[in-house]
């Protein structure tokens, strides 16, 4: 039964951690690359410039990495709960490691859902309102590759912690 619950714990971070983290990272870069950040959000094709068709496109890129992101991060939930059922089938719920990993999964995970989903949602209404300033005004997008950044180097240690064990008696 360790075995699957492991099999299962890792295969969801690779599927669910993975999408979130690439989409989250894609994201402000694909919005700082938007010529005109002011576009409705209902735009019929008679009314499409050339340059708005790269807008309209790149809005439309934005909105499909929101949604990996959120629906990925659901997705992810399964990851700590095949993690506990894992520690607890292998009786080390109270090593060091562990718990470090359980607390750092909680910051990315807090990080994930209160900072950048947030974000990423306020700079999609920003672009779809018709405002005229630019998505990064006050450092918008500029924080939230900082967070997205933050999220990824906390499931990085978060996944180093979970192959090198320290203390770990496995030899590994």
């Amino acid at each position: 039964m360790t075995r699957f619950l492991l099999a299962v714990h890792v295969l969801a971070a690779i599927l669910a951690v993975g999408p979130v983290a690439v989409a989250a990272s894609m994201f402000p870069a694909a919005a700082r690359r938007l010529p005109d950040r002011s576009l409705p959000e209902q735009v019929t094709p008679e009314q499409v410039t050339p340059e708005q068709g790269t807008q309209i496109g790149g809005v439309a890129a934005l909105r499909v990495l929101h949604r990996i992101c959120r629906v990925y991060a659901v997705a992810g939930l399964a990851v700590p709960v095949f993690g506990f059922a894992t520690a607890s089938s292998l009786g080390v719920l109270r090593d060091a490691w562990v718990i470090v990993s359980v607390l750092l999964t909680g910051a990315a995970a807090g990080i994930l859902s209160l900072a950048v989903l947030p974000r990423q949602d306020a700079v999609l209404a920003r672009l779809t309102a018709g405002d005229s300033t630019p998505a990064d005004a006050g450092g918008g997008v500029a924080r939230l590759a900082m967070l997205t950044g933050v999220f990824n180097l906390l499931w990085a240690a978060v996944t180093v912690l979970m192959i090198v064990r320290p203390g770990s008696t496995t030899g590994v």
